[in-house]
């Protein structure tokens, strides 16, 4: 794994990550920890998509064969709704459920924390958004994720899509780390190559915002740097040779440093500018990540420069002895090809956003907790030029 070249941060930090198994037929072990943590009716939480796929009918098999009821709820969109989450709080409660497995990715799992939260606290979902607001702990949880890229099966935050006033609420909490994640690369080999490279970039901005925050440490800094350099090599690979599974395999272990990472270090204006545009135009979060993480490198680079430089090494760009500017063009040029060669190639303009609209999306992404450990403090001007730029 590659070392930071910053100083060892001597400051206090804290390191939180769940118990999580990775590997070949991790997901075969669900059932067995149901029982373990004392399931007497286990809440289902998962799509149509991964029950298409077969991953959910096998599910039903293993907890059948070890004599564990469930009910199942798959009414989950992407960029999960705060109207899903008090739907299934509901079913929750009246199966009598008292654990929830989360089946699926990143808005499936962000819609069962989010599922966990309510049926402890018994409040809406709208009062949780933000930083530490969570009274009482949620249900156990397990989580089996299906793409290579949210890390929610590690994280500490749930993102949920605030319906009536469309935008994407951030609760971050310790009270949200999953009690058990059980990541397997098989289950990718179902995954079509658009979602791939979504996936991908999401978890690629997770490492690169985790490295550059201003909450890194030296533990977030390992995981960042390892993540980037999984990612950068077997992504373009895994979307080209689907079925490879050493290469899915990598890209499933670069998300998951990348999400022990992020979810300590927290993340920054990438994921508070693509919360914003992904709630307003309910956009594939991935897909606003990509068309965002270059201009907020742009923005970005002059306050974290040797950090940045230390990306572009990790990712084999020549910038040994250049200067910083030429570090900035070099990185952010390999950001637009990569987006190039996973197909991803849409601008904000393409998406439908104009500058009316990007007033309106900074707005709501000045308030993001995700801002607060970005290295340059941003204001609300600075968000709608990158916004702006992106168009």
């Amino acid at each position: 794994m590659f070392e930071s070249q910053q100083p060892l941060l001597l400051d206090l930090r804290k390191f939180v990550a769940p118990e999580y198994i990775f590997g070949t037929d991790a997901r075969l072990l669900a059932a067995k920890y149901c029982k373990k943590l004392g399931a007497m009716k286990v809440f289902v939480a998962t799509d149509k998509g991964i029950r298409k796929a077969g991953w959910v009918d096998e599910l039903e098999e293993q907890l059948r064969f070890e004599g564990v009821d469930y009910v199942i709820f798959d009414a989950i969109s992407p960029n999960p709704r705060d109207f899903e989450v008090m739907n299934g709080t509901a079913l929750y409660h009246e199966n009598n459920c008292n654990l929830i497995l989360a089946l699926g990715g990143g808005s499936v799992m962000d819609c069962a924390k989010g599922i966990g939260i309510v049926v402890a606290n018994n409040k809406p979902i709208d009062q949780f958004e933000g930083i530490d607001r969570i009274g009482k702990p949620m249900p156990p949880l397990i989580c089996i994720p299906t793409t290579a890229g949210t890390s929610a099966d590690v994280s500490q935050f749930a993102i949920i899509n605030n319906i009536s006033q469309k935008y994407k609420m951030a609760i971050i909490s310790k009270a949200l780390v999953p009690d058990l994640a059980l990541i397997d690369p098989k289950i990718l080999l179902t995954m079509d190559n658009y979602l791939t490279a979504c996936t991908g970039m999401d978890a690629l901005c997770h490492a690169f915002e985790a490295y550059v925050s201003n909450a890194s440490s030296s533990f977030t800094d390992l995981f960042a740097l390892e993540a980037i350099r999984l990612i950068n090599q077997e992504l373009v690979e895994s979307i080209k040779f689907p079925n490879d599974i050493q290469a899915r395999g990598k890209t499933m272990l670069g998300s998951l440093y990348a999400g022990l990472a992020f979810s300590n270090a927290s993340l920054g204006c990438v994921h508070s500018l693509a919360h914003s545009l992904g709630g307003y135009l309910d956009l594939p979060h991935g897909e606003c990540n990509a068309i965002l993480l270059p201009h907020v490198v742009d923005y970005n680079f002059s306050a974290s420069p040797e950090k940045y430089r230390t990306i572009a090494e990790v990712l084999g760009l020549e910038v040994k002895g250049k200067r910083e500017e030429d570090v900035k063009k070099t990185l952010i040029d390999y950001l637009i090809r990569l987006k190039s060669d996973i197909s991803i190639n849409n601008t904000l303009k393409d998406k439908g956003v104009t500058t009316d609209v990007t007033k309106v999306l900074a707005a709501k992404a000045i308030n993001d907790p995700c801002n607060a450990t970005n290295p340059r403090m941003p204001v609300l001007g600075d968000l709608v030029t990158i916004y702006n730029e992106a168009l």
